[in-house]
């Protein structure tokens, strides 16, 4: 029997649709549930062909847990190797090496020192910063947030230096992008799933939450097929099996905003019964694919091509 799992949190629509939308297809051999962890025995494997990950980014056992699932042969959706090195930036940086738009973005020291560092720790970094540069090659209005993490925490617009340096000073720890706006006539946002499966959703982040789905952007078909491209490019690059990407339209040209979210909003109250209807067979419908392909004992992970060419010695383009 070839088990698929899903690891979650407190979210409930999504996983129990996933669930049940696998068995309800009544695969010989195939089944899912929830998963369940009682022990965690390095080089043990705990029996599942396919785990899929909706809730390891905030719990760290459970990404110690995967780690060990996925080198005991479990293929792990999404990779949880790749999903621990990976950060906006560095998505913003990959971006602009394959040709996909992105806002112009710069990386910024944390305004509070790490824990345990002192002066001496800094010796590389110079004082002041070149303020001045980053904010020319950015402009104003511009937009601050944290180079790691989602769920539109500690986002901040900024209208002009004075601000930038008031709301910094609020940042602590944390580790801030600052960010060409990009003042768009469209936005989208894509699920992407087993790098083939593509659903645009017309998207308006500038709604309350519980409103961004209620949008009703027409894209043309050629801008369809332009986004289609730039998503899978994307994630064929990073290597996610499971994530969005966030396109703003700027004089018809899509700008990827953000492009790192490994486990992306399912709920069916925030993304609306078609979107949520989809988003369940086309994972559920993958989730299938990969545990009818999966070896026990071999590596079952995805790796971009990011990875792969570096591990060939490939040109990245």
């Amino acid at each position: 029997m070839k088990k698929i799992g899903i690891l979650h949190g407190k979210e409930r629509s999504f996983p129990t649709a996933f669930v049940e939308r696998i068995n309800s297809k009544n695969i010989p051999g195939i089944m899912a549930e929830p998963v369940r962890i009682d022990k965690v025995v390095q080089g043990v494997n705990n029996g599942y062909a396919v785990i899929i990950d909706r809730i390891s980014q905030d719990v760290p056992h459970y990404r110690a847990y995967l780690k060990n699932e996925a080198i005991t042969g479990t293929a792990v959706i999404n990779n949880p190797f790749w999903w621990s090195a990976d950060d906006k930036f560095f998505n913003n940086c990959l971006a602009t090496k394959i040709d996909v738009p992105v806002p112009k973005t710069v990386i910024l020291p944390s305004k509070e020192t790490p824990d345990d560092t002192g002066d001496e720790s800094f010796s590389n970094l110079a004082y002041p910063m070149d303020w001045e540069g980053m904010f020319n090659y950015i402009g104003f209005p511009a937009y601050m947030k944290p180079y790691a993490g989602g769920g539109w925490k500690n986002v901040y617009k900024l209208r002009n230096a004075e601000e930038f340096f008031e709301k910094h000073a609020e940042t602590g720890q944390l580790v801030m992008l600052l960010q060409e706006e990009i003042v768009f006539e469209e936005y989208y946002r894509c699920y992407c799933i087993g790098r083939k499966h593509v659903r645009i959703m017309s998207y308006e982040p500038r709604n309350p939450h519980h409103l961004r789905y209620v949008a009703d952007f027409q894209p043309s078909a050629e801008k369809l097929e332009m986004m289609t491209d730039i998503v899978l490019r994307i994630n064929n690059y990073l290597g996610y099996d499971f994530n969005t990407v966030e396109l703003a339209l700027r004089d018809g040209v899509p700008y990827a905003i953000d492009f790192c979210n490994p486990a992306p909003d399912a709920d069916l109250a925030s993304v609306g019964q078609e979107n949520f209807d989809w988003v369940v067979e086309a994972a559920a419908s993958y989730a299938i694919e990969r545990a009818l392909e999966q070896k026990d004992g071999a590596d079952n992970l995805t790796w971009g091509e990011y990875v792969k060419r570096g591990a060939n010695k490939q040109p990245l383009y």
